[in-house]
């Protein structure tokens, strides 16, 4: 399976990857050489902790190469006045009795605790391409659904400002 990001979230990704291996790893290779100095491996903590900063960072950087490699560029699109990407949608919860105002966002960038919603999830799935006043049904499994209306929609773009995510 593939993952459909933008223009943005690679060059993101180009630039971290370029910082992690051009800057960070010198660095974190030295620490480890440096903890290593300090004698016996088997009770040295700075030489463990240096190793595993060593090994996430590398494993950042599988991870960044692969998600590079294997995306697929999609273009932002959305029409004028239906939902799309980068867009910010105020719905009314009926669930839970409740207005929010959620963006729609690639998974790469998305975070639920600042309302940075995944177009695969499933409200994004059930928002994209529909419009303000329109009643859409959320199915989150085949046991729990439940219903949101749109009650506004700010359109937006696709810009830097937005991080993208750790793992």
């Amino acid at each position: 399976m593939y993952d459909e990001l933008t223009e943005v979230d690679i060059k993101k990704m180009r630039e971290e990857l370029d910082h992690r291996i051009r800057v960070l790893r010198p660095q974190l290779i030295e620490e480890v050489q440096t903890a290593r100095a300090f004698g016996d491996l088997s009770e040295n903590f700075e030489y463990k902790c240096a190793k595993q900063a060593k090994n996430r960072n590398d494993s950042r950087i599988r991870y960044l190469e692969r998600m590079i490699r294997t995306a697929r560029v999609i273009e932002v699109k959305g029409g004028e006045d239906t939902v799309g990407l980068f867009d910010s949608v105020t719905i009314y919860n009926e669930l839970i009795k409740r207005e929010m105002t959620i963006r729609i966002v690639t998974t790469l960038r998305q975070d639920a605790l600042k309302g940075l919603i995944s177009k695969e999830s499933p409200v994004g799935k059930a928002l994209l391409g529909r419009r303000a006043g329109d009643r859409v049904q959320v199915e989150v499994d085949a046991q729990t659904k439940y219903f949101v209306e749109i009650r506004a929609i700010e359109k937006g773009a696709d810009d830097e400002s937005l991080d993208i995510s750790s793992y």
